[in-house]
């Protein structure tokens, strides 16, 4: 079996004196789509923050087999992993196109996506493409941050509930984008309230509650199993 693109083990956190992360563990594959579901507060958030080095992490986190725990945001993204950030970070004086030439990173290889790559998956930001970031409306902000990430064409994209506070037509773009990133070999791990999205897309989903994993396994297995749903995400 191929190794993990990124591997988390018996990872920690903590807020001040809250410990938010108390020993969470999982994997994503090469070209797999993971999501990461619980309720608000239970951590998810933290969990990625912990892996892009905005929260300090105790514990191990292996990206393509290096040992990125410790290191600094901006370094551990050179390597080739994306966040989307739940709070959609565009720079709103900025053009549509002028943000997406941010996510730019130089090297030596061809990437991945081009912005007529993006364009293409989302007329919408062709057709406003000379328009300050700040006057989009909040689907399309969130179409701009995540084509941004795309520009800097990460081997493993993080995606913080990319559907919150999104119409029912925007949320389905965003399923048709992420399935189109995975498409392209891309590792997703995915943080999302929405079952629906998740139980469509994903290949393997963890459950959160309380700072750990209380469940792994397929979308049919977690259809299957009522009493995780039942304690761990049904409101």
């Amino acid at each position: 079996m191929a190794e993990p693109m990124l591997k988390v083990s018996d990872l920690h956190a903590y807020y001040g004196k809250s410990h938010i992360l108390q020993g969470v563990s999982f994997d994503v594959f090469p070209g797999e789509i993971v999501s990461l579901l619980g309720r608000n507060g239970v951590g998810r958030s933290t969990t990625i923050k912990a892996i892009m080095g905005d929260v300090v992490p105790q514990g191990s986190v292996r990206f393509k087999g290096r040992e990125i725990a410790g290191m600094k945001p901006h370094d551990i993204a050179h390597l080739g992993l994306g966040y989307v950030p739940e709070n959609r970070d565009i720079f709103p004086s900025l053009t549509v196109r002028q943000n997406l030439l941010l996510g730019e990173k130089r090297g030596a290889k061809q990437p991945r996506w081009t912005m007529s790559d993006m364009f293409k998956l989302f007329p919408r930001l062709e057709e406003r493409a000379d328009t300050p970031g700040g006057v989009l409306s909040g689907g399309e902000q969130q179409m701009l941050t995540m084509c941004r990430t795309l520009m800097g064409d990460p081997d493993l994209i993080m995606i913080d509930e990319p559907t919150e506070g999104l119409a029912p037509m925007m949320v389905a773009l965003v399923g048709k984008l992420l399935a189109e990133i995975a498409q392209r070999g891309i590792s997703i791990l995915l943080v999302e309230q929405k079952l629906t999205i998740a139980l469509k897309i994903s290949h393997r989903l963890y459950v959160m509650g309380h700072g750990h994993i209380v469940f792994e396994g397929s979308p049919q297995d977690l259809v299957n199993n009522d009493e995780i749903r039942q304690e761990w995400l049904e409101v």
